[in-house]
């Protein structure tokens, strides 16, 4: 009996705690989701245009500042990430009629070695060799995206069609700018929608860039971009001309040479000294095809040929961009004005990641991204549009002083340290540890002297100052 009166006695009391507490319990809950919609309402929404190496940092690091930024909307024209590094032995155009994005071949190994061309904060299998096949690069690159949980912000098979700003001006005169990004699926539903910034993630190694040459019309043989090039053995026993010696040109003749096909090796740069496998001879920049289908070169040799193979690098294509509209001029090889290779000055919420070219990629692009989120959330003020653009110009004209072809504006090399340092110490994040520059510079001496070994070679990092050979 005495349980019984407990029992109801606590039934009642309960009954009026509860009605005081689920009263003020609802007043907690209003108040938490009033400020869970003030903040949401604060967060910046960012658009990414492309899952690849640069587009995966990019998300990475949204995804690592919550409490500035709303996670990340990817947008990636292909069904996995990776971007080049994806290989895809098709060539020509995807099913939804786009162009096909990689330009990978299938034999491709880095010419940088793992130690340098990891992400800062995420190192590659330390069991693997120091120079790798593209399959285990675009390993690694998903490894990254899991790590990070990036794969639920990513829209495969996505195709962005628009970029375009939308300038609101305030009362007090200020101006803020928004971004609709108009984009469609796989089914070819679209859809436009509204973002704070968006970060132009989409590589420049897949729209190919072919020289103008006389009588192109007149060769009878195959003509072909390297973006285009899968495999050698298609090509043994037969006579091809490859135009342009940088990093893609000698690694595909040497791969020709070894399937047995003869090589013309057709340059404008000074003499290659080191030791080219047989099958392969240099000589001069082609000038025109004869009306008989020959070919004839700058010292005025002539030569006939079953192929012709352009290794003459990539367009800057980005058809989502009116470039008059934001104040750029995109041409084949050079986007400008942008602000520390990054930023349009009239519109200093759009981030070109990865632009420039002759760069240690990925931490170049863990750098540009670090500082772009570092003027996004106010870390660092950019100065003012005019004195953007003045820099620019000035930048761009030392270089052209100094010689450098326009076409060539855009390729960093030696200066990318003191750009990455320069990056690190505005934005304050960690600069690149000195070893990375040491090794990288060893490792392009060691290709200078033997383009055909130098990836037997394997290092080690000791520390951020020192490295060794493991061999």
């Amino acid at each position: 009996m005495n349980v019984s009166r407990r029992y109801t006695f606590t039934v009642v009391f309960d009954r009026k705690v509860r009605h005081r507490c689920y009263s003020a319990f609802l007043l907690r809950c209003l108040t938490f989701d009033l400020g869970v919609l003030r903040l949401r309402t604060m967060l910046q929404r960012v658009a990414v245009i492309g899952a690849g190496a640069a587009g995966l940092c990019a998300a990475r690091h949204i995804l690592s500042r919550p409490n500035s930024f709303a996670p990340p909307v990817v947008f990636e024209l292909t069904s996995n990430v990776g971007g080049t590094w994806c290989y895809d032995e098709r060539i020509g155009t995807y099913n939804n009629g786009w162009p096909i994005h990689s330009s990978m071949y299938r034999d491709l190994r880095t010419n940088l070695p793992k130690e340098v061309m990891m992400f800062p904060d995420f190192p590659f299998d330390p069991q693997l060799n120091s120079f790798l096949s593209h399959q285990e690069v675009q390993r690694y690159l998903e490894r990254y995206c899991q790590r990070h949980n990036i794969r639920p912000h990513i829209r495969f098979s996505t195709v962005v069609e628009k970029v375009k700003p939308v300038v609101v001006t305030k009362e007090d005169k200020e101006k803020t700018t928004t971004w609709e990004v108009t984009s469609s699926d796989s089914s070819g539903f679209q859809k436009t929608e509204t973002f704070d910034s968006v970060f132009v993630c989409s590589g420049h190694y897949s729209d190919p860039h072919i020289p103008d040459i006389p009588g192109m019309e007149n060769f009878k043989g195959k003509v072909l971009h390297s973006h285009s090039y899968r495999f050698a053995e298609p090509f043994s026993g037969q006579s091809v001309v490859v135009l342009g010696a940088k990093a893609s040109g000698l690694d595909i003749s040497i791969e020709l040479a070894k399937a047995s096909a003869q090589v013309t090796l057709s340059h404008g740069r000074p003499r290659l000294t080191f030791p080219l496998p047989s099958g392969i001879q240099q000589s001069s920049p082609v000038v025109a095809i004869e009306d008989d289908g020959s070919i004839r070169f700058q010292d005025g040799s002539m030569a006939w040929a079953d192929v012709l193979m352009f290794c003459t690098g990539y367009n800057f294509s980005y058809p989502f961009l009116d470039g008059d509209q934001l104040g750029l001029e995109i041409q084949d090889h050079m986007v400008s004005p942008l602000y520390r290779f990054l930023v349009p000055p009239a519109f200093p919420s759009l981030f070109f990641i990865g632009i420039c070219k002759i760069i240690c990629p990925f931490p170049n692009f863990d750098c540009q991204v670090q500082f772009a989120l570092a003027v996004l959330d106010g870390s660092v003020s950019l100065p003012p549009q005019a004195e953007m653009e003045d820099e620019v110009r000035r930048a761009l004209h030392e270089k052209v002083e100094r010689g450098v072809q326009r076409r060539h504006l855009l390729i960093m090399d030696q200066d990318q340290w003191e750009y990455c340092w320069t990056l690190a110490q505005t934005a304050g994040f960690p600069p690149l540890p000195p070893v990375v520059r040491s090794l990288y510079e060893e490792v392009w001496r060691q290709r200078q002297v033997h383009p055909e070994n130098y990836r037997r070679i394997n290092y080690r990092l000791i520390s951020d100052t020192e490295w060794e050979v493991i061999n």
